[in-house]
């Protein structure tokens, strides 16, 4: 009679009744445990006494934008979660200075080490010590080079806890 296909009639979904108590349900447990899946949070809802499965809350978790934020590295996060600083962000030159010591092993299987000293802010790579043994004494000895050669920063970071035990002695 209106010459449509039967293909392009949809029905409209209804939705139920009780969604905007579910969604709100599941916006707070989100909100309370932040690292949670639509999964998890499934399981929460069905132990608070929902009848709901998986695929219903992924399409509501889906349609509220819901997203599990991305995990941060544990080694290169310059923050926690109250907020506060971990790591000294560089500012300038000379501000602050980084070491690490590099492991490798030649050809013929005999190891040696490297010591590196960079500049963060510039990137710069202020010295490399090679040496099949490096001690404390090589480690100052680079330092205090480069102190008298470019100036003392304003500080100096390292991994190695040792190394920074041997420095402040």
């Amino acid at each position: 009679m209106l010459r449509q296909h039967r293909s392009t009639q949809r029905k409209l979904p209804r939705g139920r009744a009780d969604e905007s108590r579910l969604v709100a349900n599941m916006i707070e447990l989100a909100r309370q445990y932040g690292r949670y899946g639509y999964r998890r949070i499934a399981a929460l809802l069905r132990d608070a006494g929902w009848q709901v499965n998986d695929k219903r809350v992924e399409r509501l978790w889906r349609r509220e934008g819901l997203k599990v934020p991305a995990k941060q590295p544990k080694k290169g996060r310059l923050w926690l979660n109250d907020g506060s600083c971990v790591r000294l962000r560089p500012e300038y030159r000379n501000h602050v200075w980084s070491y690490d010591f590099v492991h490798c092993r030649t050809d013929d299987g005999k190891a040696f080490r490297a010591l590196n000293i960079l500049d963060e802010h510039s990137r710069e790579c202020l010295t490399i010590r090679v040496k099949r043994k490096l001690n404390s004494a090589d480690v100052i000895d680079a330092l205090t080079d480069l102190f008298i050669l470019r100036g003392v920063p304003a500080f100096i970071r390292s991994d190695n806890v040792l190394c920074r035990e041997i420095l402040a002695a």
